[in-house]
């Protein structure tokens, strides 16, 4: 019975890296200047992100990097003081939270030049986590400080198909194959 557990948490843990996606930020061209004033907002609304995507920026390392930002710092194309910092040409960035996440060039002419993203990652409805109090909540007499407010429409649209153009998240990620086997795996343990 512990051999069938223990398989069964395996399972669940390839099937949890299978379902998550990369994204190849700006497809073929990569991170570079776009021609288009809104061509990574146009491919992120496009786009489903979930939690434990990644998002691979591709670049050319001695003449660009990636800043990830707060929201101030990405309108004001700010490369001073970001809260993370790539410089490998080949960066993958793993999505582990919902909300918004800002990108710009480290070269800030760059990002005056509309190199740049934010996207939405969607929050987490599986109901996986469990919630747990470990203090108790302040007193009414203690005053906090109100959580942020973000500003502006976020559109979240919904997943393009696979035939849809510019769609560059791995196709199998999707697919009916994972489902398949998992039941196949689960019914053989049973059988």
């Amino acid at each position: 019975m512990l051999h069938r557990f223990s398989f069964l948490v395996c399972l669940l843990v390839i099937i949890n890296t299978v379902c998550a996606r990369e994204f190849v930020v700006g497809g073929s061209k990569g991170w570079t200047v776009p021609s288009d004033d809104q061509l990574y907002n146009q491919w992120a609304e496009k786009s489903r992100f979930q939690i434990s995507d990644s998002l691979l920026f591709v670049y050319q390392q001695n003449q660009d990097s990636v800043l990830q930002v707060t929201r101030d710092a990405y309108y004001s194309c700010n490369t001073e003081e970001p809260t993370a910092k790539f410089t490998d040409g080949h960066t993958s960035f793993k999505l582990d939270r919902s909300g918004p996440y800002y990108f710009i060039s480290g070269n800030k002419d760059n990002c005056h030049k509309n190199q740049k993203l934010v996207i939405i990652v969607m929050a987490d409805r599986s109901n996986t986590k469990t919630t747990t109090t470990s203090s108790p909540p302040p007193s009414p007499s203690v005053e906090s400080s109100p959580s942020p407010t973000y500003t502006g429409t976020f559109e979240i649209t919904p997943a393009p198909s696979q035939d849809t153009p510019g769609n560059t998240a791995s196709p199998f990620a999707s697919s009916v194959l994972p489902s398949a086997f998992i039941v196949t795996m689960f019914l053989s343990l049973f059988s």
